[in-house]
């Protein structure tokens, strides 16, 4: 097994330890497992996820604007 380490910013760390909170699993577990489903998904699969993802948070940002 191979341990990588990332560099994220504090509102990222608030956010991924809120999220982890939630699931009631560490943050490292969330991650781990977040992952391990992207590397599970076909392909094309994950490209309409992230696609759908960014577009709605494309929309949530403007109308907090």
């Amino acid at each position: 097994m191979t341990t990588i380490t990332i560099a994220l910013s504090d509102d990222q760390l608030q956010k991924l330890q809120q999220v982890a909170t939630l699931f009631q699993v560490t943050p490292e577990e969330l991650v781990r497992v977040s992952v391990e489903e992207l590397l599970s998904r076909p392909e094309e699969e994950f490209r309409k996820a992230l696609e759908y993802v960014l577009q709605k948070n494309t929309e949530l940002y403007q109308r907090l604007a």
